[in-house]
């Protein structure tokens, strides 16, 4: 195996291993007292203060106030 196709195939492996970390799960607390499973991780958007996740149960793209928020924390998977 020649040094080109090694650092493509490192890269690729890198790559990989970088995008299967970013796809945890994440468990959000809400300030009422739920919790609430996502698929991936919420993106956080500072402009509105709201936080956009895919819920793990339902499959579907939800969105909440940060200030209903008062905890975020990874799972292990």
């Amino acid at each position: 195996m020649n040094m080109k196709s090694l650092s493509t195939v490192a890269l690729l492996v890198i790559s990989l291993g970088t995008l299967a970390g970013c796809a945890a799960n994440q468990s959000i607390k809400t300030t009422d007292g739920r919790t609430i499973v996502t698929d991936g991780k919420p993106q956080i958007d500072n402009d509105t203060g709201l936080v956009s996740y895919k819920d793990a149960q339902t499959g579907k793209e939800e969105q909440i106030n940060r200030n209903q928020i008062s905890n975020m924390s990874e799972l292990d998977n």
